[in-house]
């Protein structure tokens, strides 16, 4: 059974016309929570990560295992008022709206190698905001890895000029 087969598909959530990607099916599943870790850490083994950045929340539950696997760090971007020291902040527009995301200002040093996870490629707002913070911080982003791509939504042309990898396309 492939990792695609592991995602539950759930219509109208969370409005009438979105068809939700449930990853919790997969991610309950040991055997094929452990294929997607080892498959995203095989697109990106050989890019000298130094750290990888996880957007909240989902993608603190990929980056986390990669990042202990390449040997490399793990920092959070997170929503504003969440993290306790200073922060870079960067406002992007999402399918629904806007949003922002913090970092904090020291968790990246000039020249570092950079891998950013996430769960899901739609509009690539989140992944692109996420990209100027690390950016703005002096990293490096060596590439964008994914567990699942909307191809519709093409979030990849927005994020043209990086590595973007990802395990499973709608």
């Amino acid at each position: 059974m492939s990792l695609k087969d592991k995602i539950r598909v759930i219509d109208d959530f969370p409005a009438k016309g979105i068809s939700f990607k449930d990853i919790t099916t997969m991610l309950k599943d040991g055997e094929s929570f452990k294929e997607c870790i080892d498959e995203l850490v095989e697109k990106f083994k050989d890019c000298k990560i130094d750290i990888v950045v996880g957007p909240e929340s989902r993608g603190f539950i990929f980056a986390t295992p990669i990042a202990y696997i390449l040997g490399a760090g793990f920092v959070p971007v997170r929503k504003p008022g969440k993290l306790p020291a200073e922060t870079l902040r960067f406002t992007y527009n999402l399918e629904y709206g806007t949003d922002s995301l913090e970092i904090h200002k020291d968790s990246i040093k000039e020249g570092q190698n950079v891998l950013i996870v996430d769960d899901l490629l739609a509009t690539g707002g989140t992944m692109s905001a996420t990209a100027k913070l690390v950016k703005e911080l002096g990293g490096n982003v060596v590439g964008l890895g994914f567990l699942i791509e909307l191809e519709d939504l093409n979030g990849r042309e927005k994020l043209s000029e990086y590595k973007v990898e990802s395990l499973i396309k709608y």
